[in-house]
């Protein structure tokens, strides 16, 4: 580390920086000024192919969501404590450390978990009990606490340290997340679900009601239309044969 420069990279101001990331380039014999006095059309193949690439990449870019944890467990389950850390784009070429801290009541920290290049268990009562659940870019750095119980209630820390890879400096970016578990020994009535349920049964009341009352009437009409079409076939019995025969041969008057 160099003497007078803050291992906070926020902390560094943008001269230190600049000073540095032109020290890297000299490092790999990248000049500033012919960067900027070269044309993309001069460009060798292989620094042209580089830099579409580089484009690419950029434009391809995933995208990342810090999402907060959940903060209730029923005892006896399995909770994952989700420590979410997104990484910026100057923050690719760097080294991440993550530590996971349980907070007791009387504000001490006691380390549980830790990954330092590979996840590690550490001596102590949740040992044993816990599982990595992060992902291979260690943008999700969460862990899941195995068979919870009522003590494993409080607040845990999740500390995520990323040191950058320069050669005369290797500043470092922290984030910290917090999440304030509670356990529960039965489970608990969700009254939205509650509310649902009723809303459901009373829906299909509804609809049975509504379907009964369309099979009535569907029913009375069908029976009033065959009452008129027998009333109508009686009415044209009860007509004398003569009479029947006038009224196919009545005239029609122009």
């Amino acid at each position: 580390m160099a003497t007078g420069i803050s291992d906070d990279l926020r902390e560094i101001s943008n001269t230190c920086k600049t000073a540095m990331i032109n020290n890297e380039l000299l490092r790999i014999q990248v000049d500033i000024a012919t960067l900027q006095e070269t044309r993309l059309t001069e460009l060798h193949g292989e620094f042209r192919l580089i830099l579409l690439l580089f484009f690419t990449v950029r434009c391809c870019w995933l995208v990342c969501v810090e999402v907060p944890s959940d903060t209730e467990a029923l005892h006896g389950t399995n909770m994952k404590l989700t420590c979410i850390s997104c990484v910026k784009r100057e923050e690719v070429n760097t080294d991440t450390m993550v530590e996971w801290t349980y907070i007791t009541n009387d504000g001490k920290e006691v380390a549980i978990y830790e990954y330092n290049g590979e996840p590690r268990e550490l001596k102590g009562p949740y040992q044993g009990r816990i599982l990595w659940n992060g992902s291979k870019d260690l943008q999700d750095v969460s862990i899941t606490i195995v068979n919870v119980t009522l003590n494993d209630s409080g607040l845990y820390r999740c500390t995520v340290k990323r040191y950058f890879n320069y050669e005369i400096h290797r500043p470092s970016v922290t984030d910290v997340k917090e999440v304030q578990l509670t356990v529960h020994e039965d489970a608990l009535e969700d009254f939205t679900a509650y509310i649902s349920e009723i809303m459901m049964y009373l829906l299909l009341v509804f609809l049975t009601l509504w379907l009964v009352i369309e099979m009535i009437y569907c029913y009375r009409k069908i029976l009033k239309s065959e009452e008129a079409a027998q009333e109508n076939s009686t009415d044209y019995l009860a007509i004398p044969s003569g009479n029947k025969e006038n009224h196919s041969t009545v005239p029609v008057e122009e």
